[in-house]
């Protein structure tokens, strides 16, 4: 195991920006990228997913690291052929879709390219459950669980259901007790059955489908073989740290809301076999010590004055010094409600720096403002309202902008306009909406 000093905030986000084209747009036309689907999925695939609890908010973070890639291309990648108006009684052949609308990690729905479902859904049902979430009497035992996880998967086989439709061929498989209104809601009761969906979509049973009118429809993905867990958790934390590291194992938990204990286990594993390597991340003197916060508690052998200790895949220590580091980082970008980067990328102290951290965290959680970034660290918030075919889009920067940056953030704004296929203009000023609006 080989140990490098002086790996800076600076240069680990400037390889961070690149591996995630945000740095340098991805481009159709490129090796193993010839269409707007292809591309759309390398980029999902380069940010461990896009998160899409709001599609719009997908939509851009894929769009926008892109030159030409409009929301209707992202729409084309998941749902290649336009469903029938309702459920149809027999399978119906259909294109593979090369994205998937899913449970992803932390169990919020994410984007995730159809090649890699093997790893991810092997990977997913391998991290250990938290506490239970539900009563005795309301949970679902582990074999009726896994029950109704097979009966959601056959049930969607090759047809698209609403939850009321998928919720009777749910209990007409199972039984009546996958349908008793027993599970709190929203000040209502939903179904038995229902407490396991998030489990079906981790395990390759469920993901969504186009809405048809105002209710969204659920379909099965293309079927694969799952990689064996310890083989795919092993892949997930290498293909973490080439997108995200140097990063900790504590990172590494909270990022895929996991018992940081068991990732602990699982980072001592991989070093021993010699598959990630521990380097010093953070200025000589311990200038950048925000990021070892998490590591110094970890007893992962902190290197004093010359860094924190974090990891990276065993050989990928090569970072970009200057100039072409500052080249990465400078420059205005836009990104959307929990973009992957901001969800990702440690120390979140120095991503989200001084008045960064009142104005765009809620409770220290990132992603519930979208964020104007500035020469790689967050420097305000923005909110689009969208009008029919126009959308403006209020920029409120934390410091005053140079006339440079003013210029190139109404390119960004028109980005965005061609992202989500409408006209976008830019005001400058106050947003005024609370997060997550």
């Amino acid at each position: 195991m080989r140990k490098s000093t002086g790996i800076t905030w600076a240069a680990a986000s400037a390889r961070r920006l690149e591996r995630q084209f945000l740095a340098k747009s991805a481009q159709t036309g490129a090796p193993g990228a010839d269409t707007a689907t292809d591309m759309a999925a390398d980029v999902a695939a380069a940010m461990l997913g896009a998160h899409a609890q709001v599609l719009s908010a997908a939509e851009l973070s894929i769009g926008l690291r892109t030159e030409n890639i409009t929301r209707s291309d992202v729409r084309r990648a998941l749902w290649p052929a336009a469903p029938p108006p309702a459920p149809a009684s027999a399978c119906v052949p259909a294109p593979a879709p090369s994205l998937v609308k899913t449970h992803g990690p932390r169990g919020t729905v994410h984007l995730l390219p159809a090649r890699d479902l093997p790893m991810w859904c092997a990977a997913l049902t391998a991290v250990p459950d938290g506490p239970a979430s539900f009563a005795p009497d309301v949970r679902l035992d582990d074999e009726r669980a896994g029950q109704v996880v097979t009966a959601i998967g056959d049930a969607l086989d090759g047809r698209f259901l609403t939850i009321d439709e998928l919720g009777e061929e749910v209990v007409a498989r199972t039984g009546p007790w996958a349908g008793d209104l027993v599970m709190p809601a929203f000040q209502t009761l939903w179904p038995r059955w229902r407490q396991v969906l998030h489990r079906a979509g981790q395990c390759g049973a469920l993901s969504f489908g186009p809405h048809r009118g105002r209710r969204v429809t659920y379909t099965r993905p293309p079927r694969f073989t799952p990689l064996p867990p310890e083989e795919a958790t092993r892949l997930l934390v290498r293909r973490y740290l080439q997108a995200y590291g140097p990063a900790t194992p504590r990172h590494f938990a909270r990022w895929l809301a996991a018992p940081p204990g068991w990732a602990r286990d699982v980072f001592a594993g991989l070093a021993r076999e010699g598959e990630i390597e521990e380097v010093a991340f953070g200025e000589p003197g311990g200038g950048e010590a925000g990021a070892g916060a998490d590591a110094g508690a970890e007893g992962s052998g902190g290197s004093g004055g010359a860094g924190t200790s974090a990891w990276v895949a065993a050989g990928d220590t090569v970072f970009p010094d200057a100039p072409g580091r500052d080249e990465l980082l400078r420059g205005v970008r836009l990104l959307p409600y929990f973009d992957a980067y901001v969800i990702a990328a440690q120390p979140r102290e120095l991503l989200f720096p001084g008045a960064a951290r009142e104005r765009a965290l809620a409770g220290g959680q990132a992603g519930n403002f979208p964020v104007l970034m500035v020469d790689g660290t967050v420097a305000g918030v923005w909110h689009q309202l969208r009008r029919g075919r126009r959308t403006t889009v209020t920029v409120e920067p934390l410091s005053r902008l140079t006339a440079r940056q003013e210029r190139e953030l109404a390119a960004r704004v028109e980005q965005v306009g061609r992202v989500l296929e409408t006209r976008a203009e830019l005001v400058i000023g106050e947003v005024s909406v609370g997060p997550h609006a």
